[in-house]
């Protein structure tokens, strides 16, 4: 009998092939069952969706619930219920000086926000970042910069588009002194606006707060503070993508809220409605009023089922998932700390909550490609679902369900030790 992987090479185009070759069947909680009856402990969650677990009851209990009644409204025809609440929740969270729009996708939010920039301050030009992932519609295509794969034959893509480096500090190029952010990530802003584009003609920087598919990447505070400087010197909106970011991964709501450092505009989808196709565009309200009918629209944002479902997944990220990331994450990343004092191709070990990752190095400390995809192969062997990200595919990210227990993170850490020693030897 054809495996579902098998079965979909016949009716799907390479494009379509992703990280494992596994089929599901189901999945309840931090576990996932594959169609030959495995147990797989999954810490990729269907990349930072099922943030609090797969089909959490409650979660189910609402869609089911919101199906009976209805399934589609149409937001650009009628309100209803759960999409009105979800925004009032949304504005309650975000401080209640905030406006809400719903899409579908990561890539339609992030598109949305750039038009609302455009939009509000007339002007053209994006300032994106080095490493970053924004999406595949062409304009989302054209901000993202973590592999020229999602580019090719795209070009050329949206005008106007310039590139900043975005401060990995495990991988810098600068010196640092005193454990500093170097001047350099700083000096660079003024350097663009003098050599390539006037700051008076830039809509908008947009960047995640923490970097995604570039590698798990933790900004200095000092750093994202200093581009909300800029923004409000210029006149430039600020734009987070919390695609991946959102709703409880780091152990905030939002991970800006580690920041002390507020958006303009920010997006956020993934985890929004565990798994249910919802994301929205976050603005603050003054600029959200000038968003006027006709400007931005779509059939299927705010979906009344995807809507319920993700006023149930808040739910839960408040009574007790937020919480129990912050200290789970605090427990697995020091137990990744433990793993890399042990392991030499180990180079380094970041993120916030359950948010992590590990940087895997060869002797001279460059980036160890094959190991990680040897890890991840064997890892799903001994049935761990991991994945990779960072520009040279060389970091394992850790995307640990908010609910996951200490047994879960032990047996993870358990495994890639196992396999460690055995490539080290």
């Amino acid at each position: 009998m054809s495996t579902l992987f098998e079965r979909c090479q016949k009716v799907m185009p390479p494009v379509a092939n992703r990280a494992t070759q596994m089929g599901v069947i189901k999945g309840e909680g931090c576990y996932l069952t594959s169609e030959d009856g495995r147990e797989i402990l999954d810490f990729a969650s269907g990349v930072a969706v099922c943030n609090i677990g797969h089909n959490h009851p409650k979660v189910v209990e609402a869609a089911v619930e919101q199906v009976k009644t209805l399934i589609h409204g149409g937001h650009n025809v009628v309100y209803y219920e759960s999409y009105v609440k979800l925004a009032e929740k949304l504005v309650e969270l975000t401080g209640g000086d905030t406006m809400v729009y719903f899409s579908n996708s990561g890539a339609e939010a992030n598109e949305g926000a750039m038009k609302l920039a455009k939009y509000i301050t007339k002007r053209q030009a994006i300032i994106a970042f080095k490493g970053s992932f924004h999406g595949r519609t062409i304009a989302t295509t054209s901000i993202t910069s973590s592999n020229s794969a999602y580019r090719k034959n795209y070009e050329g893509l949206l005008p106007s588009v310039y590139f900043l480096d975005y401060p990995n500090l495990f991988r810098t190029p600068y010196k640092r002194e005193d454990n500093e952010c170097p001047k350099q990530y700083f000096e660079q802003f003024d350097d663009m606006f003098k050599k390539l584009i006037d700051p008076y003609t830039v809509a908008a920087i947009i960047m995640e707060p923490i970097q995604g598919e570039g590698g798990y990447v933790v900004p200095p505070v000092e750093f994202v503070k200093y581009v909300r400087e800029v923004c409000d010197k210029y006149g430039i909106m600020l734009i987070f993508d919390e695609v991946q970011t959102g709703f409880g991964r780091t152990g905030k709501m939002f991970a800006h809220e580690h920041f002390k450092v507020k958006p303009d505009i920010f997006t956020t989808a993934k985890a929004i409605a565990s798994g249910f196709p919802l994301s929205a565009v976050i603005a603050k309200k003054e600029h959200m009023e000038k968003w006027i009918s006709g400007a931005h629209g779509g059939t299927f944002g705010g979906n009344p089922v995807a809507c319920a479902a993700a006023l149930a997944t808040i739910d839960v990220l408040e009574h007790g998932a937020l919480e129990n990331c912050t200290k789970m994450g605090e427990y697995f990343k020091e137990k990744l700390f433990e793993l890399k004092e042990k392991h030499k191709s180990i180079g380094d070990v970041r993120g916030i909550g359950l948010m992590l990752a590990i940087e895997l190095v060869d002797e001279e400390n460059k980036p160890n490609t094959s190991l990680t995809k040897l890890l991840l192969k064997e890892a799903l062997e001994k049935g761990l679902l991991l994945l990779s990200c960072g520009c040279d595919k060389n970091v394992i990210r850790f995307i640990a369900p908010t609910i996951v227990e200490k047994n879960d993170i032990d047996k993870a850490i358990k495994i890639i030790d196992t396999i460690l020693k055995q490539e080290e030897k």
